[in-house]
């Protein structure tokens, strides 16, 4: 599974991104999908995921200001971030949790 992120950019405290994450290879819809995010000098972190069937779980830091969510017709995961904050500033990577695929990540930066 070879994994493309989209969506990152410059934008003001408050407002919004939508990340894509577009997946080749017909065994996406067997794998949970997961967004994480490092920020400058700090570990990678698990911002949120999402089961084959549609369970979600999210990083408590993001709960209620983020979405995840996945369209196995196009094999896409996608996050929805509202309410954007300074902290959430960092490179956003997709993961294919089952076959541990990483997408190349793409930059979110908050502006206060």
């Amino acid at each position: 599974v070879q994994l493309q992120a989209s969506g990152g950019g410059l934008v003001q405290a408050g407002g919004s991104l939508r990340l894509s994450c577009v997946a080749s290879g017909s065994i996406f819809r067997i794998n949970p999908m997961a967004w994480y995010r490092q920020a400058p000098g700090k570990q990678r972190e698990l911002v949120a995921q999402i089961s084959s069937g549609g369970s979600t779980n999210y990083a408590g830091s993001v709960k209620g200001r983020f979405t995840i969510s996945r369209d196995d017709a196009e094999n896409t995961v996608y996050l929805q971030m509202n309410s954007l904050k300074p902290e959430d500033t960092g490179v956003y990577y997709c993961n294919a949790m089952i076959t541990g695929n990483w997408g190349q990540g793409t930059l979110v930066t908050v502006s206060s």
